[in-house]
């Protein structure tokens, strides 16, 4: 299922996802910024299914599911940069704005701001195409929210 994924991802001109297909890759995405400082917390984790659940509107069952299967994903992914490459070519705009205020999120979860984290999110932002105005406020909200 992941090996269809990624080639269907790191295709030369990735077609927009299914939803389904998209979901995991982005919550992959979350779990790549929960493990960026080598430590997954339990509260990265539980952050990582709140927002899964009210992103996708899933049970906390469905969302944990997810999570799981975004774990495996993860680890199989090719690097970051090739990988959120191929997201904002196969997701639309308005869902990666989203996915930014998850991704802070998920790096404010354990209550700091490492500079690992940092730097991870300011990558990706910048590959999902978004702004660096985009990203803090997309921060800014999800400090809010936490």
């Amino acid at each position: 299922m992941f090996d269809m994924l990624l080639r269907r991802l790191l295709s030369p001109a990735p077609a927009p996802l299914p939803a389904t297909e998209a979901h995991l890759a982005l919550a992959a995405l979350l779990v790549r910024v929960g493990r960026a400082v080598g430590d997954y917390s339990a509260a990265e984790v539980a952050r990582t299914d709140r927002v899964l659940a009210r992103l996708y509107s899933l049970s906390p069952f469905e969302a944990a599911k997810l999570r799981a299967e975004a774990e495996q994903l993860e680890q199989e992914a090719p690097d970051t940069v090739r990988f959120t490459r191929a997201l904002k070519d196969a997701v639309p705009l308005d869902d990666r704005k989203a996915l930014a205020e998850a991704l802070w999120s998920v790096a404010l979860a354990d209550g700091g701001r490492a500079d690992e984290e940092d730097q991870l999110l300011r990558l990706i932002v910048n590959l999902l195409g978004l702004t660096d105005r985009e990203s803090a406020e997309a921060r800014q909200r999800a400090a809010r929210g936490a």
